[in-house]
């Protein structure tokens, strides 16, 4: 069954432009938030994507009322009861997207899939709620998604080689490139990702080199557009301290423990760029400066 029409639940960062995309490549959305103040604000950010493409000269103002019109937003979960496929991407807990899919089920025919955009839960786990283990999967989706090329695309030992295929076919049509992978906590990216920038952080925790220099050293060294520490503030120490919890429980590993440096900016508030203060000093945003740390 070719997929036409698109659910997606949450309408944050990640569903915001995971909606976006999914109309700009020309299906049917609708994306469902739990209030109508989430809702507005995530149907004003794609709003505002779409028209910074436009200024861009990237997009014609007629494309993007096309796209705009091809977005349906609501608040009631039974409006994702008639899509093909539908793509959770709602708080990072696992009890909350367990209840979402224990009453989507409820609601969608057998023959839709149900996806998860989680990055660290086991998509098994998820899958359990659900009559359908062989219809899910996970679908994860990097920020932002509308510009990030990769998702991954996670099976289970139950999900179904068909609508595995047509999921990634699915992705495909999105203009992503997609990466088959098993469900083992982190997946790829952050399987490898996690233990480097948790390094990062013991290198700095143990006194080897400053913030800037740990930065500059894989910038340009590596010559990855970004250093670790500049990435955690970017993704969030917050959610990083998560993902390496769920990491170690997992694999029980030493590289994958958070860092006692890690723990305790979680505790004192610094979760980076969102927060304001992080690694560096985010006051005024576009010349971040470096925050002396004691411990």
């Amino acid at each position: 069954m070719a997929i036409q029409k698109v659910g997606v639940a949450g309408c944050g960062l990640m569903g915001s432009g995971i909606a976006q995309t999914a109309a700009q490549a020309g299906f049917t959305v609708v994306v469902r938030e739990v209030s109508d103040d989430l809702l507005k604000k995530g149907l004003a950010t794609i709003e505002k994507n779409l028209n910074r493409l436009v200024e861009k000269g990237s997009l014609g103002a007629p494309d993007r009322d096309r796209v705009m019109g091809r977005v349906k937003g609501t608040t009631e979960i039974e409006e994702l009861a008639d899509c093909d496929i539908v793509i959770e991407a709602i708080v990072e807990q696992l009890q909350p997207k367990i209840e979402f899919f224990a009453q989507l089920d409820r609601l969608c025919p057998k023959t839709a899939i149900f996806a998860s955009n989680t990055s660290s839960l086991s998509i098994t786990e998820l899958s359990a709620a659900t009559r359908r283990p062989d219809r899910f999967l996970g679908l994860h989706f990097f920020n932002p998604v509308p510009v990030m090329k990769l998702v991954e695309v996670v099976r289970t030992i139950a999900t179904d080689s068909a609508a595995y295929e047509e999921t990634v076919a699915f992705a495909g049509k999105l203009g992503k490139t997609p990466v088959r992978t098993g469900d083992r906590t982190g997946f790829i990216v952050n399987r490898l990702l996690v233990p480097y920038l948790l390094d990062a952080i013991r290198v700095l925790q143990d006194g080897l080199a400053s913030t800037v220099d740990i930065d500059n050293s894989m910038k340009l060294g590596c010559g990855y557009p970004m250093g670790p520490l500049t990435l955690l503030d970017f993704v969030g120490l917050d959610t990083t301290y998560y993902i390496a919890n769920v990491m170690f429980d997992e694999f029980r590993e030493p590289r994958f423990a958070p860092p006692a440096l890690l723990k305790r900016m979680v505790l004192a508030g610094w979760h980076g760029r969102k927060s304001g203060r992080g690694f560096y000093d985010y006051a005024d945003p576009k010349n971040p400066k470096p925050v002396p740390l004691t411990f």
